[in-house]
Parts: structure tokens; C-alpha cells; sequence
């Protein structure tokens, strides 16, 4: 978590340019080389873990987490959080690490949350998972 931690305030870029270090997350997924325009909060996980020694989905879709690592019933400090996005079924999500619940909302560190690194909440009934590394780490 304090990698990061170190990252909150990292933010996209006008149009028409794009934030670097945005862009060496995407080195972690299936989008190498994207610009900061790009959905980028799988990526921030992936890149987050890789900078402690955890492989990450390499995938920058967000509900790929959902087959990565152990489930969890219930979240840890530091969990990784599926959220869906729009529609329950669909593909689209968000992803982030946990940091607390409350009565209605979910709150995670994430990257692309308001398009920065940031603490955010999200409604509880948009959680589709919580997820562990692996046991083999």
C-alpha cells in the first residue's frame, strides 16, 4: 500500500498530452505504449504490485482481477476491490485497493478515480469481488 500511497495525486493530462508516468503503468498490461487517455486503473494495480515483486492480470481490464489471486469473503486492509461499472453483467469495472467501509460506500486508493491516484468511494452494491495474492507468493 505505500507504493501506492506515494502515487496519490498522479493525474491525466490536457488533451493533447499525456502524463508519462501514467503511461509507464500501461507497461504493466495489455496496453503498452497507451497514452493516459486510456482507462488506467488495472494498470495502476499491475504496476503498484509489480514494484513490491507481485505479478499482477497484465491486463488492463478491471474485471480481470476477478480470476486473479485468492477470493476473499470478506475485505482486508489492502485487498484488491472488482467493482462493476454501468451494468452488473457487462464488461466494463473498476478496480482498486481497499481502504474501509461505511454504512453505504466502499473506499479504495485507485488510479483513474476522478482521473488521479486518490481515495474515492464507491456504493457497495457495486462490488463484484475481493481479492488476495496468490498463495504461492
Amino acid at each position: 500500500m505505500s507504493v501506492a500511497f506515494a502515487e496519490v495525486g498522479v493525474r491525466t493530462f490536457p488533451l493533447g498530452q499525456s502524463n508519462p508516468r501514467v503511461t509507464e503503468y500501461h507497461e504493466y498490461t495489455n496496453i503498452r505504449g497507451y497514452d493516459d487517455k486510456a482507462a488506467w486503473c488495472s494498470s495502476f494495480v499491475n504496476w503498484s504490485l509489480a514494484q513490491v515483486g507481485i505479478v499482477g492480470t497484465n491486463s488492463a481490464l478491471a474485471r480481470s482481477w476477478l480470476e486473479w489471486g485468492e477470493a476473499l469473503s470478506e475485505p482486508l486492509p489492502g485487498c484488491i476491490v472488482v467493482l462493476s461499472r454501468e451494468n452488473p453483467k457487462g464488461w466494463k469495472g473498476h478496480v482498486g485497493f481497499f481502504l474501509s467501509l461505511d454504512q453505504e460506500h466502499i473506499h479504495l486508493l485507485g488510479g483513474n478515480q476522478l482521473d488521479q491516484v486518490r481515495e474515492h468511494s464507491y456504493t457497495r452494491d457495486s462490488v463484484l469481488g475481493y481479492r488476495w495474492p496468490p498463495k504461492s507468493i
